[in-house]
């Protein structure tokens, strides 16, 4: 039997002394796209820090294993080289950088790390304006510092575009819809979409079921209060735009 690519037991991770996971179970299999929904301060950007493994999070108990490696024990650039990529919620400019040097940069210090050779730039750029026309971009921001006077739109096109360059194994993508347009909401989730296949996971967190009548995922699960309450397949998104979270809310706390 296959094991899968993320497996999360019994995880509880804390802030500050303050507990935001309370015992997160989850698994999810190469080829499969799994949706976390929830309210505000449910959690949900919280799991995806700590599997990217940003250190501002304590991780109290449990465990999260990436193709049976214990991914907490790996630093930031590890679970790179290892395949786990975030997509920010809130993208930061890094002025001087162009795009193209820095992702070209990425994409050297991921094969470095796994034993290959470095791509010149004749090879990286052809492949480079591959995914620009993937993501409808223009081929300028190729030599744009990163994401530096980027519109929100853009910021989050841009992400993407890593994420179509650096082919991740599992991808996390934190709230990728917040503050995009129809038109750019349309272009981002077809660049997801095209990254889908049976050697990557892809872990979509949002608010909102919009999203995800763009990228119709395999199984949708309600973080409340630190704790996956329910789960279920798409049709769980368009229940929770009919009724909200409140039912669900009141049904934890009365537990």
């Amino acid at each position: 039997m296959k094991s899968p690519l993320l497996e999360i037991r019994n995880l509880h991770v804390s802030v500050d002394r303050h507990q935001i996971l309370k015992g997160i179970d989850l698994q999810v299999n190469a080829g499969e796209v799994h949706s976390i929904m929830g309210p505000n301060g449910s959690g949900k950007s919280t799991l995806a820090q700590v599997l990217s493994r940003r250190d501002a999070y304590e991780v109290n108990s449990g465990e999260a294993l990436l193709n049976g490696e214990d991914l907490l024990a790996m630093k930031p650039e590890e679970a790179a080289w290892a395949g786990v990529f975030l997509a920010f919620q809130y993208p930061v400019e890094v002025p001087g950088i162009s795009n193209a040097y820095f992702l070209r940069t990425a994409v050297n210090a991921m094969r470095k790390a796994r034993g290959l050779e470095e791509m010149s730039a004749m090879e990286f750029l052809p492949m480079f304006r591959e995914k620009l026309r993937l993501l409808e971009m223009d081929d300028k921001l190729m030599n744009r510092s990163v994401n530096e006077g980027f519109s929100g739109g853009e910021k989050k096109r841009n992400e993407i575009l890593q994420m179509a360059v650096l082919e991740p194994k599992l991808a996390i993508l934190d709230e990728t819809d917040s503050g995009l347009d129809i038109d750019a909401l349309r272009v981002v989730a077809k660049g997801i979409n095209a990254m889908r296949g049976p050697e990557r996971a892809i872990v979509v967190v949002t608010h909102y079921q919009r999203l995800l009548d763009y990228i119709v995922p395999d199984f949708v699960h309600v973080l409340v209060d630190g704790r996956i309450v329910r789960s279920g397949g798409p049709e769980l998104a368009r229940e929770l735009e009919e009724t909200g979270y409140g039912s669900m809310e009141a049904s934890t706390s009365a537990a």
